[in-house]
């Protein structure tokens, strides 16, 4: 398992990052417990989760997964050994994240967020603590094919009413910081103008430097490569890739319309980013494509992604000790060039189906 560095930090994370989200609905605290066991037997040491998890997201779950992760680390006694990343929510209505209110990405509420965050992973700070998506008003991920409404625009020194400024939420993570809450800052399902916002304001001495960046990437949802890439590549911000099995779609369970009993999509039906037009036909494709190199085509995607030079860490994700040994492997596959003009080819014809 290769070590990559994070951003401009001296932190060397595993080319594969274990996410949690699962642990907490899908997933027991026993089940959460082994697999990050096995995760680290095979050379893992980052861990990604989040005040929201796990998912889907409600009010009697929410926090869940980090107190699997806090028991997990309590028992082992390997926090030294552990590099932790997790995130506070972008603007919400959902009101229990903040006992009974709207959140936004403003002091009190980030600072609410890191102490309660702390206190369910038992440890004392976050390696990486990441904003999980914009308090403007963008769409969902951020990099959207077309664009419909135009967002408000702001004047010339400010943001439109009722946003955060980016200058004051960055204020909070520098005070984090120095805190010693925090090592580093992050930011999850951003744009190329939010990154780059983040960037100019803390190059002027108003905040910590971004050094990651988590936004979706998969053979559906190549959008990153757009801008971003070239946007983190000069300014060394680690791509952290989540979903690079598009929630599932990309294992070929889903194939030809089927919904197998306890998948995500047929327990909880929230696949819409992965069920728009022309979607199932591209994701047959390619998973036919991965299948024709004689490989299942959740290991193909998974190699996909790990194997891409501008991912620092591959988010991935499992509910069972199988997909999570298969999703391991995919750093052993050798990635060839037929396979990528194979891939180029399907993605010239069908595009970003899933942004």
């Amino acid at each position: 398992m290769h070590k990559r560095r994070l951003g401009r930090t001296d932190l060397l994370v595993s080319q594969i990052c274990l996410g949690s989200m699962t642990w907490g609905q899908q997933n027991t605290e026993v089940d959460g417990h082994d697999q990050m066991d096995l995760a680290f037997s095979r050379g893992v040491n980052f861990i990604d989760t989040a005040e929201l998890y796990p998912i889907p997201p409600k009010a009697e779950t929410q926090g869940w997964t980090e107190k699997i992760i806090g028991s997990w680390i309590k028992a082992r006694g390997n926090r030294d050994q552990v590099i932790l990343a997790s995130k506070v929510v972008g603007r919400t209505a959902n009101a229990w994240f903040r006992g009974g209110r709207p959140s936004k990405l403003v002091r009190a509420d980030i600072f609410d967020a890191v102490e309660k965050s702390l206190t369910r992973l038992n440890t004392d700070h976050l390696d990486l603590y990441q904003i999980h998506w914009p308090e403007r008003a963008v769409p969902w991920g951020a990099n959207p094919n077309r664009v419909g409404a135009v967002p408000l625009r702001a004047d010339s020194v400010g943001a439109p009413a009722g946003e955060t400024p980016i200058t004051e939420t960055l204020a909070v993570f520098d005070e984090l910081v120095k805190a010693g809450k925090i090592r580093h800052f992050g930011l999850s399902n951003e744009s190329s103008w939010g990154v780059m916002r983040f960037i100019a304001e803390a190059d002027k001495g108003l905040g910590p430097r971004l050094v990651s960046l988590q936004n979706a990437y998969n053979f559906v949802n190549r959008s990153f490569e757009v801008n971003l890439a070239e946007v983190c590549e000069r300014e060394q911000i680690s791509m952290l890739a989540y979903s690079p099995l598009g929630q599932g779609y990309l294992t070929g369970k889903y194939d030809h319309g089927a919904r197998p009993l306890g998948s995500r999509s047929q327990l909880f039906q929230r696949g819409q980013r992965y069920e728009t037009p022309n979607a199932a036909e591209a994701q047959l494709e390619y998973n036919e494509l991965a299948r024709s190199f004689g490989m299942e085509p959740a290991l193909f995607a998974n190699a996909y992604v790990t194997s891409r030079p501008f991912v620092t860490s591959s988010i991935i994700g499992a509910t069972t000790l199988s997909q999570l040994e298969m999703a391991l492997s995919s750093a052993d596959v050798v990635w060839t060039e037929d396979m990528q003009r194979a891939v180029d080819a399907i993605h010239q014809r069908v595009g970003n189906p899933c942004p």
